[in-house]
């Protein structure tokens, strides 16, 4: 049985004295049995993983370059992740598509780069709501996934996680559906399976998408839902632990 994933996306919040008392809060009440990872900003991860020491949980960055070094400004290289501790990374999320214009093509060379350096890929497919009001909802997010493996192979997802984010229901307090969750996530898994079922079968696939205290165990409890992206939530230390608790 795949052991689940609570992964929470900070994005860009925070400060010195509220990371504090959140973390403090988180790791105090963190229950025993799913993995969490904790994804802050950038100028938080070593806070962050002080907190974090002793705990279990991991601690991930929210996006990186696909360039290894070089006259990039502003960027920051999987190199520079490792040497902070990160051992996740997130790409290709819904808001860095949408407004960073990152392709499929970008994305896909973000998760090599990631994988070069030893880190592990969150990877983040999604479908606007324009796209499943289309009917096209499988072949948006199929599409995001075949172009990363197109990349680096079937294989290489075997050191990586999956997460589904229905850009429609990121920020917007509107929720798929365990129903409609599910059926993304059966349709990614049998993707993967009809290359390579090993994998299939072992890979952990999280949804995310306004996935709260109340909705958690429900979502959780689908055969092919494996934990979840956090968003919002993942800032009240009372809401992420019983997220975290439902993933148990």
């Amino acid at each position: 049985m795949r052991k689940k994933l609570v992964a929470a996306n900070w994005k860009m919040n925070g400060s010195l004295a509220q990371n504090e008392q959140l973390l403090m809060a988180i790791r105090e009440g963190l229950p025993a049995g799913c993995e969490v990872l904790v994804c802050p900003s950038f100028p938080y991860l070593v806070q962050v993983a002080g907190f974090l020491a002793g705990t279990g949980a991991a601690l991930g960055a929210q996006t990186l370059s696909e360039h290894p070094s070089g006259a990039y400004t502003g960027e920051v290289s999987a190199a520079m992740l490792r040497d902070f501790g990160c051992s996740h990374v997130l790409v290709g999320h819904s808001e860095r598509r949408n407004l960073f214009v990152e392709t499929d093509e970008v994305v896909a060379e973000k998760f090599a780069a990631a994988q070069a350096l030893g880190l592990i890929p969150v990877l983040c497919v999604g479908e606007s709501q324009a796209d499943r009001l289309a009917g096209r909802t499988e072949e948006v997010v199929l599409g995001q996934l075949a172009a990363v493996v197109g990349r680096v192979g079937v294989n290489a997802l075997a050191s990586a996680v999956l997460a589904y984010e229905p850009v429609w229901a990121i920020g917007t307090g509107l929720t798929a559906t365990a129903e409609q969750a599910q059926a993304v996530h059966a349709a990614l898994r049998a993707y993967l399976a009809a290359q390579n079922p090993m994998l299939a079968s072992a890979i952990q696939i999280l949804y995310g998408g306004s996935v709260k205290a109340q909705n958690a165990a429900e979502l959780f409890g689908q055969p092919d839902i494996d934990g979840g992206l956090i968003g919002g939530a993942s800032l009240v230390a009372e809401e992420f632990l019983a997220i975290c608790r439902a993933a148990n």
